[in-house]
């Protein structure tokens, strides 16, 4: 074997612009998947992350029913038990009790409707981290009887920090839910919904609001990494009452943008498909110069009494070589790239960040450094020369060795 190894390594060589082109080939076309797929892959994750952090969080648990009839009369008694499991569950960040619903929400001769979120206000900026967009004010403690609430939400109202909010709406089983809280910040969130009618109340005012004592109406959990979320809720559904407790992850939480993402990803998969086939028909036509050259020392090699197999297994390591080199120089030259990338993210400025921004999305490119992502590209190189390689192994089983030598003259 090792003399067959040796043999594929010297003929690769035997003509080095030919092996250049085609190693340098497969090198462009992996460290242009590779660069392609990070960005994709690392949007994903940040806009999976983000989505999470701006209100949902990656689960949510709440009483079965409650998802599709969000009323307070499906709302569920708060077990400090449970929140306390919750914490020390592997892979899970923080537990976030909220009780939310939707409330009149007016100041002057201004109305508008709003969502009222009661928070932990700790917990609750370990989640969506609110505490980053307050612009005016101060934050809330764990028993004030004030709100925070959002820009769009205060400026549709006229009102600013130290006005006096009213709040009407309906509460747990159809009590009366009325009261005035003074306004102790503004909050600025990127997503316009959210910005336009939020608000945030401690979450034991927001219970004596609602007339909902000790009850929430969900628990939002925060994982370590989005892809543990499916063994999360998988753990969970085993562990809690099915019957009193409904388990949702991010994907039945936003089908939205799950809907987005493979959408995108899929347009992604074609054009690195594109790439490929390009790349493809190169190799393809180095292999077919490879072997119209080395037709007269095919005929030699058979008449000096090479066998086919040996030969074949011969041209064989060739490509398998070339493949590799160009695979290993691909992920090479990427890797450091990209890790300085996956450190480093690139910010926009200007108006394209100001076009994105409206969308509600981060205006920057985030990596990824997903092992698949390297591998992939490998297995695809791989597979594309096995099959690409099959030509020259179809020449050389129906080679005529004096046939082969006499055209090559």
């Amino acid at each position: 074997m090792k003399m067959y190894l040796t043999l594929a390594w010297r003929n690769i060589w035997h003509n080095k612009r030919r092996s250049l082109i085609t190693i340098v080939s497969v090198t462009f076309a992996v460290l242009l998947a590779c660069f392609m797929r990070s960005i994709q892959l690392g949007s994903y994750d940040r806009m999976i992350a983000n989505a999470a952090r701006f209100y949902t969080g990656h689960i949510q648990i709440h009483k079965q029913g409650f998802w599709n009839d969000k009323s307070l009369d499906n709302s569920m008694l708060f077990d400090r038990k449970l929140l306390a499991q919750l914490d020390t569950m592997a892979g899970v960040e923080v537990a976030v009790p909220r009780l939310e619903s939707f409330a009149l929400a007016s100041y002057g001769t201004k109305t508008k409707g709003a969502l009222v979120m009661g928070v932990d206000p700790v917990r609750e900026n370990l989640l969506t981290q609110y505490r980053q967009k307050l612009v005016a004010g101060h934050d809330l403690q764990a028993d004030d009887r004030s709100v925070l609430i959002g820009e769009g939400l205060a400026r549709y109202l006229k009102l600013d920090v130290g006005d006096t909010l009213t709040l009407l709406g309906q509460g747990y089983h159809g009590a009366n839910a009325a009261g005035l809280y003074p306004v102790k910040g503004i909050l600025k969130f990127p997503v316009p919904e959210q910005n336009n009618q939020t608000v945030f109340l401690p979450l034991a005012s927001a219970q004596w609001f609602y007339a909902a004592d000790n009850r929430l109406t969900s628990i939002a959990l925060v994982v370590d990494k989005a892809r543990h979320v499916d063994r999360i809720v998988n753990d969970l559904r085993q562990h809690l009452d099915a019957g009193t407790y409904e388990v949702m992850g991010w994907r039945e939480l936003m089908p939205d943008l799950v809907q987005g993402i493979e959408i995108d990803n899929l347009s992604g998969r074609i054009m690195l498909w594109l790439l490929y086939a390009v790349i493809g028909f190169g190799m393809f036509g180095t292999f077919l110069m490879m072997t119209a050259e080395r037709m007269y020392e095919f005929g030699v090699m058979m008449a000096i009494g090479m066998s086919r197999l040996v030969m074949q297994a011969v041209i064989f390591l060739e490509m398998a070589m070339m493949a590799a080199l160009g695979v290993l120089s691909g992920i090479g030259i990427s890797l450091p790239i990209l890790i300085y990338f996956y450190h480093h993210p690139i910010y926009l400025s200007g108006d394209s960040a100001k076009a994105i921004e409206a969308f509600g999305l981060e205006p920057a490119y985030f990596f990824s450094l997903e092992p698949a992502l390297f591998y992939n590209q490998a297995w695809a190189i791989f597979f594309m020369a096995f099959i690409l390689g099959f030509y020259p192994l179809y020449v050389i089983a129906r080679l005529k060795p004096v046939e082969a030598m006499h055209d090559a003259l």
